[in-house]
């Protein structure tokens, strides 16, 4: 099966009101290729590859059943950053959005002092600016945002050039992790020989699959927090058997399907004692959120264009509806 679907989501995130994608099946197995819209062919093809991996079944064996996971809390107003960390099935770890376009710093503030209320003293906050701010700006930033959250347990790649992250980690006392300097770089091992991250963030689709991202993860040579690229629950099952396999000590930041208002799957994984457990996920509410007209052939031009890219045949996929 070849299916098109879109979910909206709880409150906007990374720009997106609704959430697109494709999920995948062959011989009972399901995945998902779901690259922003933005991503061009040539780095769509990585996600490509990470949902051929897992249709081919030959993924590494878990060495956990169930993964602690973070709640991800957007650029909300603070009444509603509380409300969602209180609502998150059991998460004592949060991740919150700053740094984000038209809001200002006071935002932020009030939003880390909301979720603080509801984490209580002993949760731990991180915050994630999206490469939000420039050298000095983070620098000037970090430390406030530091006190209001009571002690933040990392700020997730505050600066966009690795150089920039590795000079900022020098200058301040909070922990710095490096996303897109691992997943967007042609040079992810920059942050390792430059010492510019604390924490390394690893995303499975971003990163072309199971065994792809668990290399880069040894080479880092970081502590791993495994992260979501804001998938469905087919696609988090699959970040959630990366984790199993790897040696995570910190929470994952694996809850967001919290942030869909629908599933592809009945059974979707939201978190319960802030845990996740690793399973398959069965997408047998496809069709309650399949997409069609436009939206759908947009969808399918473009994976069969990185399909052929990526020298994927994707007849075995076709179509069992």
């Amino acid at each position: 099966m070849i299916a098109v679907y879109g979910a909206d989501l709880r409150a906007r995130f990374r720009g997106l009101d609704r959430r697109h994608g494709i999920i995948l099946t062959r011989e009972g197995r399901a995945a998902e290729f779901s690259p922003f819209i933005e991503y061009d062919d040539a780095y769509a093809a990585r996600w490509l590859a990470c949902a051929h991996e897992a249709l081919a079944g030959e993924l590494p064996a878990p060495r956990r059943d169930h993964i602690a996971v973070n709640v991800t809390v957007p650029a909300v107003d603070p009444e509603r950053a509380h409300a969602m960390v209180l609502a998150s099935g059991g998460c004592t770890t949060a991740k919150v959005k700053v740094a984000e376009t038209g809001q200002d710093l006071s935002a932020d503030l009030a939003r880390l002092e909301a979720v603080r209320d509801a984490l209580g003293p002993a949760g731990h906050i991180r915050v994630d600016a999206n490469t939000g701010w420039d050298l000095s700006e983070a620098a000037r930033v970090l430390p406030q945002l530091d006190r209001a959250a009571g002690g933040l347990q990392y700020a997730e790649q505050p600066v966009a050039d690795v150089a920039d992250l590795a000079t900022l980690r020098r200058q301040i006392d909070v922990p710095l992790a490096a996303d897109e300097s691992i997943r967007r770089s042609a040079d992810p091992l920059a942050v390792r020989r430059l010492a510019a991250a604390d924490y390394a963030i690893i995303k499975v689709q971003p990163l072309g699959g199971v065994r792809a991202a668990m290399d880069l993860a040894e080479a880092l040579a970081l502590p791993v927090v495994v992260s979501s690229a804001l998938e469905s629950s087919v696609g988090i099952a699959l970040g959630l058997r990366l984790a199993a396999a790897l040696d995570c000590e910190l929470a994952c930041g694996l809850a967001t399907v919290n942030l869909f208002a629908e599933d592809v799957t009945s059974s979707p994984l939201r978190p319960s004692g802030g845990m996740l457990p690793v399973r398959d996920v069965l997408p047998d509410r496809i069709d309650a959120v399949r997409e069609s007209g436009e939206v759908e052939r947009v969808w399918r031009e473009r994976l069969a264009r990185v399909a052929a890219l990526a020298g994927i045949d994707l007849s075995d996929y076709e179509d069992e509806q």
